[in-house]
């Protein structure tokens, strides 16, 4: 049905090939392409991009005359931009990808003695066990640095934001006291308590969602909090002075 509208679609991963006349005009990525087939275009094939193994093995001979079986995998994948390249030009990607791993092979291991070509590869996994912890190392390091850093931030906030709270308290009741005579600093700090009270348990009511509980529940528990936090106040304020 594809080809009587001249539709064709190419899957995720893959490139096609498209001809015009039997020439390479284009390679065609994900999706789907308008290909008239009546004016002479056509799809010559199919790329895939997904990276495949070949498991390479190779029988040779060491420098001290003792046969090994050499097995190597190898993984490869086309490249997008060298699709035509890869379609055009290469017959049998995995033979000619063979015949090239025997050719490193058999030149290498011969110069090697048998005790050699084992120590070399537990050189290069001990290297790369090295490297591996290292980059480890290095993420845990980055990853403390990240987090001691967002304390501080995090400390410094509260700070600045309970600074900010104790000096809006004490502008309150210098002005209310300026502003109303007669009245002290317990009767204001009492007064905008109980105000916090009522706003606080407005925010709350108007939340479907609200978790948080207040214990013990009433106006009258306001004043005995008040009274807690002032008493605390004198008391630091006696120790600090003796």
């Amino acid at each position: 049905m594809g080809n009587l509208f001249c539709c064709f679609q190419v899957d995720q991963s893959t490139v096609a090939i498209k001809e015009s006349f039997g020439k390479y005009d284009d390679v065609l990525e994900p999706g789907c392409h308008c290909v008239p087939w009546i004016i002479g275009h056509r799809i010559a094939g199919k790329l895939t991009l997904r990276v495949q193994q070949l498991d390479v093995r190779c029988e040779t001979k060491s420098k001290d005359n003792v046969f090994v079986t050499v097995v190597a995998s190898i993984q490869y994948r086309a490249l997008a931009e060298k699709a035509n390249d890869a379609f055009y030009k290469l017959t049998n990607t995995r033979s000619q990808i063979q015949a090239y791993v025997f050719d490193v092979i058999r030149a290498t291991v011969p110069r090697l003695n048998v005790d050699d070509v084992f120590e070399q590869k537990a050189a290069r996994m001990r290297v790369a066990a090295n490297d591996k912890a290292e980059a480890e190392k290095i993420l845990q390091i980055k990853r403390a640095e990240g987090e001691a850093e967002s304390k501080y931030l995090s400390g410094l906030g509260i700070a600045r934001q309970r600074q900010a709270i104790v000096d809006g308290l004490r502008d309150s009741v210098l002005g209310f006291s300026v502003n109303v005579p007669g009245t002290n600093a317990k009767d204001v700090m009492d007064m905008i308590l109980i105000t916090q009270y009522f706003d606080t348990m407005k925010e709350i009511g108007a939340s479907s969602k609200s978790s948080a509980v207040f214990i013990p529940h009433g106006p009258g528990a306001v004043r005995d909090i008040a009274t807690q936090i002032r008493d605390g106040l004198l008391q630091a304020s006696s120790s600090s002075s003796q």
